[in-house]
């Protein structure tokens, strides 16, 4: 038996804060707003495996009301979501994601976003996608207001 769940997260840019995605501290004039450390990767990674069980989304299980998340390492939170995943009877399959960012440009560090998520997901990088995408200077982050994604993970019934 299997579940598909998807996810989707976005944050606008922040002067002052570190640029997190997948877990990758990427070298850029500005971070993204948030409680955690807004790596919106692995939110919405967290929120299509939340979704794929109808467990909720990320706010239900880390409410940024929860003093205990701020700042959190997105990275932890995701080896939460694995850990609630097993002990539901279900391991990853594969998970396929879209960052949509104007800049920076993303291609250089995909490899090491994909091996992050793969170890944290007990799956073989083969099985975790990461692809970026611009807006073609359209929309929200087109002007460079923020970072969104989306991802879509298959869960596997051990």
């Amino acid at each position: 038996m299997f579940r598909i769940g998807h996810g989707y997260d976005v944050h606008a840019f922040a002067p002052d804060r570190k640029l997190i995605l997948g877990g990758v501290e990427i070298a850029y004039e500005k971070g993204l707003s948030g409680h955690s450390d807004a790596d919106v990767l692995v939110h919405a990674v967290c929120d299509s495996l939340l979704g794929a069980l109808a467990l909720g989304d990320i706010g239900k299980h880390f409410p940024d009301t929860d003093e205990a998340f701020k700042g959190a390492d997105s990275i932890e939170l995701l080896k939460k979501c694995v850990l609630l995943l097993d002990e539901k009877g279900y391991r990853v399959g594969n998970i396929d994601a879209t960052v949509i960012a104007q800049k920076p440009k993303l291609s250089p560090f995909i490899d090491t976003m994909r091996l992050n998520i793969a170890k944290v997901c007990l799956v073989e990088v083969d099985s975790i996608s990461v692809k970026a995408t611009t807006e073609e200077g359209l929309g929200f982050t087109g002007s460079l207001q923020g970072i969104s994604a989306h991802a879509v993970s298959l869960i596997i019934k051990k």
